[in-house]
């Protein structure tokens, strides 16, 4: 049942639970955990075999925040608990409804909640969402009562008897915590965390790939939430009260491809003088539609583009020298993170070690490697099943189908499981020939500075000036630590060199008598948290509680502490 037409007996009285799965997530286990597989979006797939390197963090249950923030019902909601932390929520509470979302890779997670709920909660109604329900077996998995599939917020209020077209209340939200590199936590203070900022869900433009274009109704289907620019910009500024923030995170699927409400937002922000930084995904066609001047007059710092690969054929790219539109955009200080796809169609073993090049050649500030997989409910996906190329979960279980491992089909090119060593071999290349993320986003931080910190706009300089502060100091610590790392790499130590001495040269003494001290600093935690990882070392999100009566939520204390190291030092914002 995909669908609920009618209203819960208690409407808005009815006592809601939401929860994501339950971890350890970095471990193998029983119900679908995999170690190669941690609730880590970077460290898992974007800087996976960079070390000490590796920027590590959390993201929130962000469509379980925004639903709470949306119902008049009491609700709380649990954030990564534990098994026994899920436990003892369920049996010493009483709940009318308990959601849990999930992706496919923890289906198992999802079936055994339920068990638990219909043990310690037989009265309450079950209802699960997220990715997972574009599994087609999913009734026969997980007993539930309800499968809420696409857009969650809508679906509880009909069920709950609101009005479901009311207008959105947005969750007041950083965008990440728990923020880690060169061994180092990041404070999470107040400004320093972009906030989280949701305009929309799903994509209209539907890559046969996607399974979040898939979730909310495929190509040419997306769930609008503020549809103007003058709602956008009254919600950011609401955010960046709360917050005291000025840059935010844009969790939205292609932000820019609403032009209309990019450019009001646009004209809003020259009007008032907001300085704000954006970080947004987006395709390269998209983003060819607007000039440079309007991409840095909205604050576009960052941006995650689908290069897909070598000669892939997506309408998003078609006619875009991508490779240019890179170097312009880091010329701008944007930062880049360049998405590849390894196994396309016309991927061969014979033809690998140039695909694999040709994606290092971008040289993006951080760069995503994911197999080619068909998620269920995707035309990919359909594709192989009319094919009958599709490996049963017997054969392959949906724990392993998360894109970093196997595919979860025969491909007609690359058989005998080849793929694990080459999107292993992606990664390595891409970090052995463009060297440490941290290291490249300095490089493209420094131009963006370099270009206008003298431009005419004050609101522009003020950007800039505000993102490139923490370059003068502990960042230039960071670079100073890393030409030590790579003292006997010839190669790699010229380009920190380089790095370094323009740092020096942008910034005068002050930045040169600063970063040696920090820089040793830095290099022995560097070399303590290689040994951590070489020890097997693993990192775990806080378990988070958030209470919800009314229209209010309230964190409650953290219930327990992630695996965290008590040394830090202040290294820059994150995103």
């Amino acid at each position: 049942m995909t669908v609920n037409h009618t209203t819960h007996p208690r409407g808005t009285r009815a006592r809601v639970l939401l929860s994501s799965v339950f971890g350890p997530y970095a471990e193998d286990d029983e119900y679908g955990s995999r170690t190669i597989n941690p609730m880590e979006l970077y460290h898992n797939q974007v800087t996976r075999v960079q070390g000490a390197f590796s920027l590590r963090m959390f993201h929130n249950s962000f469509g379980l925040m925004l639903i709470q923030s949306n119902i008049d019902a009491p609700c709380t909601l649990l954030d990564f608990p534990t098994l026994d932390c899920f436990i003892e929520e369920i049996r010493d509470n009483t709940y009318d409804i308990i959601g849990i979302s999930a992706i496919i890779p923890n289906v198992g997670k999802v079936r055994k909640m339920c068990e638990l709920i219909r043990r310690f909660q037989p009265r309450a109604t079950i209802i699960v969402g997220g990715h997972v329900t574009n599994k087609g077996n999913i009734r026969d998995i997980v007993d539930a009562d309800f499968i809420c599939k696409g857009e969650g917020i809508r679906w509880f209020r009909r069920y709950l008897g609101q009005d479901e077209d009311a207008p959105i209340r947005h969750p007041m939200i950083q965008s990440g915590f728990g923020s880690r590199i060169v061994g180092i936590n990041l404070p999470q203070r107040q400004g320093d965390t972009a906030a989280m900022l949701i305009p929309s869900v799903g994509c209209p433009v539907g890559c046969n790939f996607c399974s979040t274009s898939a979730l909310f109704g495929g190509k040419g289907h997306f769930h609008n939430f503020y549809e103007t620019g003058d709602e956008l910009f009254s919600v950011m500024c609401e955010i960046e009260e709360k917050l005291k923030v000025r840059s935010f995170f844009v969790m939205d699927e292609n932000f820019l491809i609403h032009h209309k409400r990019a450019l009001r937002l646009l004209e809003l922000m020259e009007e008032k003088g907001k300085s704000w930084a954006l970080f947004i995904f987006s395709s390269a066609r998209v983003l060819k539609s607007y000039s440079m001047e309007q991409l840095v007059g909205l604050g576009i710092s960052w941006v995650w583009m689908g290069l897909e690969g070598k000669e892939s054929c997506y309408q998003k790219l078609k006619h875009v020298d991508t490779k240019s539109l890179v170097r312009e955009l880091q010329s701008h200080g944007i930062r880049v993170l360049g998405s590849s796809i390894i196994g396309l169609e016309n991927h061969k073993p014979e033809n690998m070690d140039e695909i694999i090049d040709h994606a290092v050649s971008y040289d993006t500030d951080f760069h995503q490697f994911m197999l080619y997989t068909p998620i269920p409910g995707t035309p990919l996906y359909e594709k192989h099943k009319q094919a009958g190329t599709l490996l049963s979960d017997e054969e392959f279980p949906p724990a392993d189908t998360h894109g970093q491992y196997r595919f979860n089909y025969r491909h007609r090119h690359i058989t005998d499981n080849r793929e694990e060593g080459y999107i292993l071999d992606a990664f390595r290349r891409d970090f052995e020939v463009n060297g440490p993320s941290l290291a490249r986003l300095i490089r493209t931080f420094l131009k963006g500075w370099q270009r206008y910190k003298d431009n005419p706009s004050r609101r522009i300089r003020d950007r800039f000036a505000w993102e490139v502060r923490p370059i003068r100091t502990t960042y230039a610590g960071a670079v100073w630590a890393m030409r030590k790392w790579y003292d006997g790499n010839e190669a790699m130590r010229g380009k920190m060199d380089s790095l370094l001495k323009d740092l020096y040269s942008s910034f005068g003494w002050k930045t040169r008598i600063i970063a040696p001290p920090i820089g040793m600093y830095i290099y022995w935690s560097i070399k303590r948290e290689e040994r951590r990882l070489a020890r097997g070392w693993t990192y775990e999100p806080e378990i988070r509680k958030i209470q919800k009566r009314g229209q209010v939520s309230t964190f409650d204390t953290v219930l327990q502490k992630s695996h965290r190291m008590p040394e830090q030092i202040k290294i820059g914002r994150s995103a």
